[in-house]
């Protein structure tokens, strides 16, 4: 098989499995999110401050993961165009 072939397989190969891996993670943390929506709204005595803190912090995972996604993607398109002009 040609090397250069078979690097590209290897790359389609990790970047399947980074995308599934990192949406199997994205189910789990909108599944917490909704959680934790649900013990917010029923906690009488959280303060609002309390409330409002919890939400920031669920902005800053989302912000942070979508940064990360798109820093990930970002390096497999560079690998797969320096693969891809190796080969000509």
């Amino acid at each position: 098989m040609e090397p250069l072939k078979l690097a590209k397989q290897m790359i389609d190969f990790n970047k399947a499995t980074f995308d599934n891996t990192f949406n199997a993670m994205v189910l789990l943390q909108e599944q917490t999110e909704k959680m934790l929506n649900t013990f917010m709204e029923q906690a009488p005595l959280l303060p609002e401050e309390g409330k409002k803190m919890l939400s920031e912090w669920v902005q800053s995972f989302k912000k942070g993961r979508e940064e990360f996604k798109k820093t990930v993607d970002e390096s497999f398109s560079k690998v797969e165009a320096y693969f891809a002009q190796a080969g000509k």
